[in-house]
């Protein structure tokens, strides 16, 4: 079954407008199927093949020669010495939609970007499906916690591969592979137990030094690892609320995963009978929706800023969306019960933050909208819509 991408409708909209369109995101985000569909008419050439690579690093003005418009260079990272050649064929062209560029590396891809293509680009991001996405191809399960432990990678859906057979694969041919080409890694095994340790600390503030320490690595390589794994887009980082009216709050990010099936993977929880039981549950609920409202914001490009806020005595909004002029605070809890404490967090924001225009929502696990005087209620599986 053929699932309808949702940031199709920007790629559409902005190839006519900029000369070079990018489109980044993780490894088997569905980035080559989805560029292949929009653009059919366009050549594709890979630079992950060895002969197409070394061609375009050998002798860079022949192969563009070749290769001068209407062309998708997937995995383009990987050979940075074409796009200062790109740039100067698209200045003397003026050509709209002339390259279409894909890659899985944010580090390398965005590095030569800003280098030698701003002003000339217009990048997008890609990640795997989201709510909506998987809704109207009526792939979404009704239940969240097999949501949780499936994950949202194409390739769960279209081969009907186990989750536990993917992220096993993806985690060595995928997430080794990539972070191995940022940063030179000795231990492989260490790293792997770095992984997992950052899957513990899902949702959690980022203690880097409690990190390394229980790692055993140092907190240098540490840092430099978390960086690769941002890279590689399984991991981002959600920073606090930057408008400092209390002197108590905290200034720490908090980890989250991009993937809610690569987390429980890597937590060894493979049946929605152990999440269920698990004191984690109500983690891993919060890191999907938040990651449902990154990937919603990327797929609808309609970027806005994201914060988390708490205080030292514990009074916490899970995220805070900007929304223009008005901030959304918005509470996720893994409940089908709504009691008027769940708001406190909401509720407390309001009154020490004195904002005049916010809007509070709760989203829990239920199905039923609710308009509460404290804030609206959503359903899990609406949120971001």
């Amino acid at each position: 079954m053929r699932i309808n991408r949702e940031i199709t409708k920007a790629i559409k909209e902005l190839v006519g407008k900029y000369p070079v369109l990018a489109l980044t995101g993780p490894r088997q985000s569905g980035k080559t199927t989805l560029l292949k569909s929009v653009f059919q008419d366009y050549t594709y050439i890979s630079l992950e093949n060895p002969d197409n690579r070394n061609f375009a690093e050998t002798d860079p003005n022949g192969f563009l020669k070749l290769y001068s418009k209407n062309v998708i260079f997937d995995e383009v990272q990987r050979v940075p010495v074409l796009f200062s050649y790109i740039q100067t064929i698209v200045d003397e062209s003026g050509m709209m939609g002339q390259f279409i560029l894909s890659g899985s590396q944010n580090f390398h891809l965005l590095r030569n970007i800003t280098q030698s293509l701003a002003g000339r680009v217009a990048l997008l991001k890609l990640f795997p499906f989201d709510f909506q996405e998987l809704i109207s191809a009526g792939l979404l399960n009704s239940d969240y916690l097999e949501n949780i432990i499936k994950g949202f990678y194409p390739a769960i859906y279209d081969r009907s591969i186990q989750p536990g057979t993917f992220y096993s694969n993806y985690v060595q041919t995928y997430i080794q592979r990539d972070v191995s080409e940022l940063i030179s890694i000795k231990d492989l095994r260490l790293f792997q137990n770095f992984i997992g340790l950052c899957a513990t600390r899902a949702g959690q503030l980022l203690n880097l030094n409690a990190l390394a320490n229980e790692c055993g690595i140092s907190q240098p390589t540490a840092k430099a690892w978390l960086s690769a794994l941002e890279s590689s887009y399984v991991v981002f980082q959600l920073y606090p609320f930057h408008e400092n009216f209390s002197k108590r709050i905290v200034k720490t990010p908090k980890l989250y995963f991009y993937d809610s099936g690569l987390l429980s993977y890597l937590l060894k929880i493979k049946h929605v009978e152990l999440l269920s039981t698990q004191a984690f549950k109500g983690s891993l609920f919060e890191n999907m929706m938040i990651a449902e409202c990154v990937k919603r914001m990327h797929h609808k490009n309609q970027i806005s800023d994201l914060w988390f806020w708490r205080d030292s005595a514990g009074h916490e909004v899970d995220l805070l969306i900007d929304e223009g002029l008005t901030l959304n605070l918005v509470e996720f809890k893994a409940t089908q019960t709504i009691m008027t404490d769940l708001f406190n967090g909401l509720i407390f924001f309001e009154k020490v933050s004195k904002k005049a225009h916010l809007t509070k929502t709760l989203v829990y696990s239920g199905d039923k909208y609710q308009n509460r005087t404290a804030g609206n209620v959503v359903p899990w599986f609406e949120f971001g819509k």
